[in-house]
């Protein structure tokens, strides 16, 4: 038994049911979500580690459904790019007056960690016109070419910034103005806290963790600004090398980043999920009063937002009518139970038998 034939669009299509007729539901904000890796405690060793590995540039996270459907957090988006542009002006123009390359990698950092938002913002635009004839899932994908173009940008800065300190080891030069060297690296860690104190505040306000991840991003960055004084310091206890390996130090730094954005982006290309997730949304169906059993179960980012197909299992006995509502109902559930789930495709049959003729008709694909 199948609950193909009906009267509405093919499931594979998104409906919009879910949200328009129960908006009592905020999908964006409930608990469902898991956040790994965002745990403040583990020891000193868990905390540098946090500093120097900050979180990632997941393209996904950055504009969730929370941030979609609230403009306060398009708002802290919008002011904190701008506030990191600002951070990022200042130091440049220290850069041009104290000949650092330490302070020159952390300008860099904060401009490619600003200019994410850039493609983000607008893959989030593109990825909201509706679907058409030639791209039937939409546009969502829009998204995963932007962290293409985030990956991009920060290799562009780590490679400048590493070729920059190397130069410097080799050719060692003078860093002046020591005082206000030390004052860009404490505007770029204030720059960054401010941003981090915004993000988090926002975030846990309208209840995105993305919002609340990217806000623990800034603050790792900003300690990250904080070695410049150090490159500050050396300098003036009469160690040049010390502004060229700091350089070389925040370089690391940056591709601890590269190599987590380029991580993400890639499984998202290959259409990875989190399997905590697949075990929650198994746990959603096989609750669903009705489902004997569930099996072949997959989830598929579109963008920011989750997809899902699965084969459920029901009672022989039930009308095609019943089956058809059971699996609505499973598609409720799973749009409400796991976390920015929007649409699923839910294929009901009947209990097996070692004879089924519907079976037979497909099963030389498997």
């Amino acid at each position: 038994m199948s609950n193909a034939p009906h009267d509405h669009k093919s499931h594979a299509q998104p409906h919009p049911h879910p949200h328009d007729e129960h908006p009592h539901h905020d999908h964006g904000g409930h608990g469902h979500g898991h956040d790994h890796g965002h745990d403040l405690g583990g020891g000193p060793l868990v905390w540098l580690k946090k500093i120097f590995v900050p979180h990632s540039h997941d393209s996904a996270d950055k504009v969730d459904s929370a941030l979609e459907a609230s403009r306060e957090g398009m708002r802290c988006v919008k002011v904190s790019f701008a506030w990191l542009i600002l951070t990022a002006l200042v130091q440049t123009v220290i850069v041009y007056y104290t000949n650092s390359v330490a302070l020159l990698g952390d300008t860099l950092h904060n401009y490619a960690d600003a200019l994410t938002a850039v493609p983000l913002a607008i893959a989030f635009i593109v990825g909201r016109r509706v679907a058409t004839r030639s791209y039937t899932y939409g546009y969502g994908r829009a998204e995963d070419l932007a962290g293409i173009i985030v990956v991009v940008l920060i290799a562009a800065s780590a490679f400048y910034a590493g070729y920059e300190a190397i130069l410097r080891l080799q050719n060692p030069g003078e860093v002046t103005n020591l005082a206000v060297l030390a004052i860009a690296g404490v505007v770029g860690f204030l720059g960054n806290e401010i941003v981090a104190q915004y993000r988090i505040r926002t975030g846990r306000k309208i209840g995105s963790a993305a919002l609340v991840a990217d806000g623990l991003h800034a603050r790792t960055d900003g300690f990250t600004s904080l070695a410049v004084v150090v490159s500050a310091a050396g300098a003036w206890l009469g160690f040049p090398l010390a502004d060229p390996i700091i350089g070389l130090l925040i370089t690391v730094a940056i591709l601890f980043v590269l190599r987590d954005a380029a991580r993400e982006v890639y499984r998202r290309l290959m259409d990875a999920v989190d399997p905590h997730l697949v075990e929650q949304a198994e746990q959603v169906i096989r609750a669903t009063p009705g489902v004997v059993d569930v099996t072949d179960l997959r989830l598929r980012w579109l963008g920011h937002n989750l997809l899902a197909e699965a084969r459920i299992t029901v009672d022989s006995c039930l009308s095609l009518v019943d089956a058809h509502h059971l699996s609505h109902q499973v598609e409720h559930s799973l749009v409400h139970g796991v976390r920015r789930l929007t649409a699923a495709t839910i294929h009901a049959e009947p209990l097996a038998h070692d004879a089924d003729p519907a079976h037979a008709l497909v099963s030389h694909h498997d």
